[in-house]
């Protein structure tokens, strides 16, 4: 049985359409300070006219339900954290704090706690205070037993260095960094394929590490070759299209693959999805892409800094076209 995303419950083209179709709304509320907002990995606003505090939000998603079948909440929160700081590093921003919304039918001390501890972790990985947030209770709303997490995660950065894509020229390369298994995203699928397929709890579990934090190699890597990082692809929900939204006025052409963990490809397999579909959904071993000048220094760098890092690509002149070649041949779509 072959599966596929919107079959699962999650239609990502009605979703970007969606984005599209508020943007004019979204516009009407800014003024003269907001630098960037829908669109980008994180949304930027003006300071003063030196600093920009760059802000992002996001939840977990279904994973929270593995987590719940499987009774494991202590790293949920880590996911939460890391799904909201993973998009603010790519503007070059050095987080500070964070807030976090935790909404379910009724409080359960023990399963919330464990929620909480979660989210510390995430945000000591990530150097970032934990400041706020609401805990509601919505009978009605939830089923007993079932919550959702939402996180709100704020930074700062000078102009001077901030990372925008700009500096990306043709011939420079595309480098990534292993992720840590899943992330946070394409759980609706994955479910369902466990759904339709007898997995073992081993498989399950594995599919709930938590998504990787790179805010520790990302800022030291900046702090020793900014200038040669052109800039940084959070490789979260739509997969590898995140790439092109470093700057879409350039084709990038992925050509090499990292092999992936036992666990992902054992998913990957019982999809049944083609190469780039799989490429759509899934981050496919990498968490973070990094455009630049001087490959394999930054590979050596990362790799001095504890993390697998590997050469995937290369970019060109052209219209934000995402192309995968393999075997002499290549096929595109476009951001």
């Amino acid at each position: 049985m072959v599966l596929n995303y919107k079959e699962s419950g999650v239609d990502i083209e009605k979703g970007d359409l969606f984005v599209e179709r508020i943007k004019k709304m979204v516009l009407s509320t800014h003024d003269k300070r907001v630098v960037s907002g829908v669109g980008g990995f994180c949304a930027l606003y003006a300071l003063d006219e030196e600093r920009l505090l760059a802000s992002s939000t996001d939840g977990v998603g279904t994973k929270i339900k593995l987590a719940i079948e499987l009774g494991i909440h202590d790293t949920i929160g880590v996911d939460l954290v890391a799904m909201c700081v993973n998009d603010l590093i790519c503007s070059g921003a050095r987080p500070l704090f964070f807030l976090d919304y935790l909404a379910s039918a009724q409080l359960d001390l023990s399963t919330s706690e464990s929620v909480m501890k979660g989210i510390v972790k995430g945000c000591l990985d990530s150097q970032m205070a934990l400041i706020g947030g609401e805990t509601a209770e919505m009978p009605g709303m939830y089923s007993l037993g079932d919550y959702d997490l939402a996180g709100f995660s704020v930074g700062e950065v000078s102009k001077k260095d901030l990372l925008d894509g700009s500096k990306i020229k043709n011939g420079d390369s595309l480098v990534g960094i292993a992720s840590s298994g899943f992330h946070s995203n394409g759980f609706s699928l994955i479910r369902k394929i466990f759904e339709v397929n007898s997995c073992s709890l081993d498989l399950k579990h594995a599919c709930l590490i938590p998504t990787k934090i790179y805010v520790k190699p990302i800022l030291s890597l900046l702090k020793s070759h900014r200038e040669k990082i052109k800039g940084l692809a959070n490789i979260t929900g739509s997969g590898f299209l995140n790439i092109p939204r470093m700057n879409e006025r350039f084709d990038y052409h992925v050509t090499e693959a990292p092999e992936l963990p036992s666990f992902m490809k054992e998913v990957c397999e019982l999809s049944r999805l083609r190469t780039k579909e799989l490429h759509k959904v899934f981050n496919m071993g990498v968490g973070m892409v990094v455009a630049t000048d001087s490959p394999d220094e930054i590979i050596r760098e990362l790799e001095s800094l504890g993390e697998k890092a590997f050469f995937l690509g290369h970019i060109t002149d052209g219209t934000g076209e995402l192309k995968f070649h393999s075997h002499g041949s290549s096929h595109g779509h476009n951001s």
